[in-house]
């Protein structure tokens, strides 16, 4: 018996769990559960068995990226739901990866990881991203809302928490494309800042501004938010979407200094990003090829740091079960068009991204990971909302 069929017999041993067959190189079968399979799985040839020792997550998607490992019934979303259930199991070796799991938090280092993914290209992701170009959970008011009415619904949701008002001063950490301050400035009239590492971002921004003619209220600018204390800069609101996961552990501390540095006393700070249930170090597969650097808080470690600098918090929101559609949407998406997408880039990055993308929508659907946004005001705020009757109108 091979490592590769010992290890599937030892995660997947229930009688009760969805059918799924295994095809080995040599012939060997095993079909696990009963009843007709779901999916099958090919195993083309050998797993590095050292690395399936020290990271079982980055061995399976390396061998899926180089088709050790590939689909021959079925749909990757369905046989990645079963097998993330098991991921709390995965063999990780921390000390064997460390160099891959813990990177530096440098500004040189940080700038660097960031720009490997958001700078892959515009056209790239506008492939699979919706005409609004927001790559972040999207919230979902109706089941049968299409993926860019759920991304207009998120901006328009997170405008509301944060109460703006016309002639407000609004930063975007982590801006993106420049959507959300887009809406803010067309629908409130706020004056804005985004800020992002991203020079694709900050180009597309830039270019959007200028098509919606906004240049009296909006500002894209190429910035860390490291630099936001010595900037001399103040507003009103602070929203950050989907940026802290690129922080770092060591640097949340840092996050929060640079954020208090700018937001005036009882102002309020929006902040939505992917959490655990626990602190851990990240996934190495993930890690390695999607996100370098890249940390998941969790949802205590940030209210206490919040609460260490007098910052009061005011709402908190799982929209886990919505991030969980946008991946599939997104997932769909990528796949109506991977021919086009086969023509940018080489048959591993295509399978990358794929996995990628369907990982991280099993994960969310299996509560491995959750989407929390989290209002905060600085200091004791007695002048906003007494309750939420004001974001659903």
């Amino acid at each position: 018996m091979s490592l590769e069929s010992m290890i599937i017999k030892k995660y997947f041993k229930q009688n009760d769990q969805t059918p799924f067959k295994v095809i080995f190189k040599d012939g060997e079968v095993l079909d696990m559960g009963e009843g007709d399979p779901k999916f099958v799985i090919n195993v083309n040839g050998n797993i590095d068995k050292k690395l399936l020792l020290s990271s079982t997550s980055l061995a399976l998607g390396e061998a899926y990226m180089d088709k050790t490992l590939d689909m021959e019934v079925g749909d990757l979303y369905d046989a990645l739901d079963i097998l993330l259930g098991k991921l709390d199991e995965f063999d990780v070796d921390e000390s064997a990866l460390s160099k891959l799991i813990f990177t530096s938090t440098s500004k040189k280092n940080q700038k660097k990881e960031v720009t490997s993914h958001y700078d892959i290209g515009n056209d790239f992701y506008s492939l699979w991203l919706d005409e609004t170009m927001s790559y972040s959970c999207a919230y979902f008011k109706n089941q049968d809302d299409t993926l860019y009415e759920a991304q207009k619904n998120k901006v328009e949701y997170i405008l509301k928490k944060l109460q703006l008002q016309e002639g407000m001063t609004l930063l975007d950490i982590g801006c993106g494309w420049g959507y959300l301050l887009i809406e803010a400035a067309k629908k409130y009239k706020i004056h804005g800042v985004g800020i992002t590492l991203s020079e694709q971002q900050y180009l597309k921004f830039k270019e959007r501004i200028k098509e919606e003619n906004l240049e009296e209220y909006l500002t894209a600018e190429l910035m860390d938010y490291r630099d936001l204390e010595k900037s001399n800069l103040k507003f009103d609101r602070v929203v950050s979407v989907g940026m802290l996961e690129h922080v770092g552990r060591d640097n949340y501390n840092l996050f929060f200094k640079n954020v208090d540095s700018v937001l005036k006393d009882q102002g309020v700070f929006l902040l939505h990003y992917i959490s655990g249930r626990k602190e851990h170090p990240g996934d190495p597969w993930i890690k390695k090829y999607i996100f370098p650097g890249g940390v998941i808080p969790s949802l205590r470690e940030i209210i206490d740091i919040g609460s260490e600098f007098n910052y009061y918090t005011l709402d908190v929101e799982s929209l886990r079960r919505h991030y969980q559609k946008t991946l599939l949407c997104w997932y769909s998406n990528y796949k109506d068009n991977i021919d086009k997408i086969s023509e940018m880039f080489d048959e591993k990055f295509v399978r990358m991204w794929e996995l990628y993308l369907a990982s991280c929508a099993a994960s969310f659907h299996n509560g491995m990971i959750d989407l929390h946004q989290i209002v905060f005001s600085k200091g004791n705020n007695n002048t906003l909302e007494m309750t939420r009757d004001h974001l659903y109108k």
